[in-house]
C-alpha cells in the first residue's frame, strides 16, 4: 500500500513591518535547549462548502494572504521568530556566545503544501498517521539547527476537505507559555482584519479526569499526609506516577521520578510579568524508589512530590542559573 505523500507548492519567507534590531544573547536556561527539537503543534479545520472549485481555491488563496498579512504584523511585536541563531566565538578568554541574528535573516518561512487525504484520514486511526510528521516543515529539526533553519515555520496543508496548519518554533526562543502566547495574538491578528467566511470548528472531544474523581484524589492524598497543601494536579500526577511504575513491573530498588514542567515566571522574585517572552521553564522531579513509591501509600508520594514543586522557588531558580 503506497504511503500518501505531501507536495510542497510554495514556500517564502515573511519578515515583519518594523526591522533593524539589536542582537538578542541567549540565557543559561535557553541555551539548555540547544540539543532539544523544536515546539510543533497544529490546528485541524474542515473546509467550508463552497459552490464551485473556484469559489474554493478563491478562499484558499484568501486565506494565504490573510495569514501572510497577520503574520507579518504579529512579528514586529515577536520579532526574534524572524531571526537565526549564530555563534560569536571570543579568544581572550575563550568563549562562545550564541544569540539571535534579526536583521541578516529572510525572516520566518512559510510553506503551502497540499495532500490527498481527508479530515476523516487524519482522525479515524487510532494512532496519529506518520504522514502528519510532514505536515511541519521542521519535523524531527533540533533547536541548534536554528543556525541554517528559520526560527519560525508555519505550513499550511490543503486536504482534499481541511486545512491543517502547523506551527513549529525553535524551543531556545520560546517555552511553551511563549509559543500559546504568539499564536494567540496571530489569531487575534488574523481576526482582526476584514471578516472572511470562517472556517468551521470540527467537534471538541475532550478526555479527563471527572471533577469528583479529581476532588477525591485531593482529598486523599491530604488525608494521608496530615495536610492541605497538596494541589488538585498534584494528586492526579501522583495517580499517573504510581501507576506507570507499577504497570512496568520495575525492581524495588529501581529509581523513579515524576517530572513536572515548572514555569519560572512567578516563582522569581521579584517575579517576571506573565507576557514575559522567551523560554523560562525547568523541569522538577519527585523521585523514588520503586518500593518506596508503591509501598508507602498515595499519601506519601504525593507529599514527596509536593515537596519538590515547593522548593522550586528563586532561590533554586538562581542557583541553577
Amino acid at each position: 500500500m503506497n504511503h500518501p505523500t505531501v507536495q510542497i507548492i510554495s514556500e517564502c519567507f515573511i519578515k515583519p513591518e518594523e526591522q533593524n534590531h539589536p542582537p538578542i544573547y541567549l540565557a543559561p536556561w535557553d541555551l539548555a535547549m540547544l540539543s532539544v527539537h523544536y515546539i510543533q503543534k497544529g490546528l485541524l479545520f474542515i473546509k467550508p462548502q463552497a459552490p464551485t472549485t473556484d469559489h474554493q481555491e478563491n478562499h484558499v488563496e484568501s486565506l494565504l494572504n490573510r495569514l501572510k498579512d497577520s503574520l507579518s504584523r504579529t512579528l514586529v511585536h515577536f520579532y526574534p521568530l524572524s531571526g537565526r541563531l549564530a555563534t560569536h566565538k571570543q579568544e581572550n578568554p575563550p568563549s562562545y556566545s550564541v544569540y539571535i541574528d534579526c536583521d541578516n535573516s529572510p525572516g520566518a518561512k512559510f510553506v503551502y503544501a497540499a495532500a490527498d487525504l481527508t479530515v476523516s484520514d487524519i482522525l479515524s486511526p487510532v494512532d496519529v498517521p506518520v504522514v502528519v510528521q510532514s505536515f511541519f516543515d521542521h519535523d524531527r529539526a533540533v533547536n541548534h539547527d536554528g543556525h541554517s533553519m528559520s526560527l519560525l515555520s508555519i505550513q499550511v496543508t490543503e486536504l482534499t476537505d481541511g486545512i491543517f496548519i502547523g506551527c513549529s518554533i525553535n524551543h531556545m526562543v520560546v517555552d511553551g507559555t511563549s509559543y500559546w502566547h504568539f499564536f494567540e495574538m496571530l489569531s487575534h491578528a488574523f481576526h482582526a482584519q476584514e471578516k472572511n467566511p470562517e472556517i468551521p470548528r470540527p467537534p471538541v472531544l475532550t478526555a479527563g479526569f471527572p471533577r469528583e474523581s479529581i476532588a477525591k484524589l485531593k482529598s486523599k492524598a491530604n488525608s494521608e499526609s496530615k495536610t492541605n497543601k497538596i494541589s488538585s494536579f498534584q494528586a492526579v500526577s501522583t495517580l499517573v506516577w504510581r501507576c506507570v511504575t507499577r504497570a512496568r513491573r520495575l525492581p524495588h530498588d529501581q529509581e523513579t521520578s515524576c517530572r513536572l514542567a515548572a514555569n519560572n515566571r512567578a516563582r522569581m522574585d521579584p517575579p517576571l510579568p506573565a507576557e514575559y517572552f522567551g523560554n523560562l521553564m525547568q523541569t522538577v522531579s519527585g523521585k523514588a524508589s520503586a518500593g518506596e513509591l508503591l509501598g508507602h501509600g498515595f499519601g506519601w508520594a504525593a507529599w514527596r512530590l509536593h515537596e519538590a514543586v515547593a522548593g522550586h522557588c528563586d532561590t533554586a531558580v538562581r542557583e541553577w542559573v
